[in-house]
């Protein structure tokens, strides 16, 4: 995304509108806004430089609320590949280095990636290099199928994952762009929040921006699988690679019981009636100085496109005089693409804007995950399902 945000401080309110009926959000114009469909959402102004983000994807600060089984296995993980040996064919056709392991990058790396998000343990944004989401999904993919939980890429959880994956022919595969895959609008997106009240919809920036999300990947990711194509420029009926990502209707037809929310494991899981983890997402959550709740809550309603409602009569750091302003939706609104509201008020699940920052910066208490898994989550729950929030400080 165009921005990189680390968010703590109250920024503005939600607004779900028809939440009663789940209804999607109405045009601007016609826009009206109950009392009882407020929800506050949260931000900070500074933002993580690509420097913050190497760090805080290396920090396993998460093993501190599991229980990681010592390693045993040939060899000491000095995996020989790079991010820039990654191709469509190395991904495909190339050997697999094992174990892997932090450190390390490349095809291998990608490969563990692109099974992880098929096996409906997502390692959020795919980008071929290893970091804290990736080996959480790995230890907890690990965890449910009764293996050693070392969080750690060995030769049996590699069979295991490809199978769990539904053994797929390929993991770069080809796409042919559709008109649908390629349209607009494209929009800038200013800094000003009253003149991103002007926009039709907080769209995407660019044409990059959107494949990144349609393929749960980084651009650069992209880039790297098409070296030859500008993917600012392309049009439907070309034909690019991409990561051979979940299939649309994966995990149709679960019966999830509730959701579990780890706060220092930075982690949603949803699970069945016996405790078992049918879908893991690496999530940002609250900071130490502003922590999620602590207790067991329910999901109330769930809004796909939901409006922004900026109010400054409630925030610390902005004029009361300010005039209030509704912003629009779309994948840069600031709770991304669907709110889940709690029964707690106040808090939510949602996407965000920002899809590298998530499972390495921290919220004011809300839940986000990346766009798409946020909406996969959405369409396979229903309102009133539990969610247990644990590893909290809460408040």
């Amino acid at each position: 995304m165009r921005k990189i945000a680390f968010w703590s401080a109250v920024v503005g309110t939600l607004v779900l509108p028809g939440c009663d009926a789940g209804n999607s959000a109405e045009p601007a114009e016609e826009h009206t806004v109950p009392a009882s469909a407020d929800a506050t959402i949260y931000w900070e102004a500074e933002h993580l430089t690509g420097e913050d983000l190497d760090r805080a994807r290396m920090d396993m600060g998460w093993r501190n609320v599991v229980e990681v089984d010592a390693a045993d296995w040939e060899g000491d993980g000095d995996n020989p590949e790079s991010w820039e040996d990654i191709t469509a064919e190395a991904v495909n056709r190339g050997d697999i280095h094992l174990p892997l392991l932090s450190g390390a990058s490349g095809p291998s790396v990608l490969r563990v990636q692109i099974l992880l998000d098929r096996a409906l343990f997502s390692p959020g944004v795919m980008d071929g290099r290893w970091g804290a989401n990736t080996e959480k999904a790995v230890y907890w993919f690990q965890s449910r199928e009764g293996l050693s939980r070392t969080g750690q890429v060995d030769r049996e959880t590699f069979e295991r994952l490809v199978e769990a994956a539904g053994e797929p022919r390929v993991l770069a595969r080809e796409h042919r762009l559709s008109e649908d895959d390629v349209a607009g609008p494209f929009v800038e997106i200013p800094d000003s929040i009253y003149d991103k009240a002007e926009l039709d919809c907080l769209c995407y920036e660019s044409l990059s921006e959107k494949l990144g999300e349609m393929f749960h990947s980084t651009p650069e990711l992209l880039e790297k699988l098409n070296p030859e194509k500008d993917l600012d420029a392309l049009e439907a009926g070309q034909i690019i690679q991409v990561p051979n990502i979940r299939e649309s209707d994966a995990g149709q037809g679960a019966r999830i019981a509730r959701l579990v929310v780890s706060d220092a494991g930075r982690y949603l899981h949803a699970v069945d009636s016996d405790d078992r983890i049918v879908f893991h997402f690496p999530s940002t959550l609250g900071a130490r100085y502003d922590p999620s709740p602590q207790g067991d809550f329910r999901v109330v309603s769930i809004t796909e496109n939901p409006w922004w409602h900026y109010q400054p009569g409630i925030l610390e750091h902005v004029d009361d005089d300010d005039e209030e302003a509704m912003i629009p939706p779309g994948p840069n609104n600031a709770v991304g693409v669907v709110w889940m509201a709690l029964s707690k008020e106040h808090y939510g699940i949602h996407g965000t804007s920002a899809p590298e920052t998530i499972g390495y910066a921290s919220s004011a208490g809300c839940v986000r995950l990346t766009n798409w898994d946020a909406l996969f989550l959405s369409q396979r729950i229903d309102e009133g399902v539990d969610v247990s929030f644990r590893d909290t400080d809460g408040r």
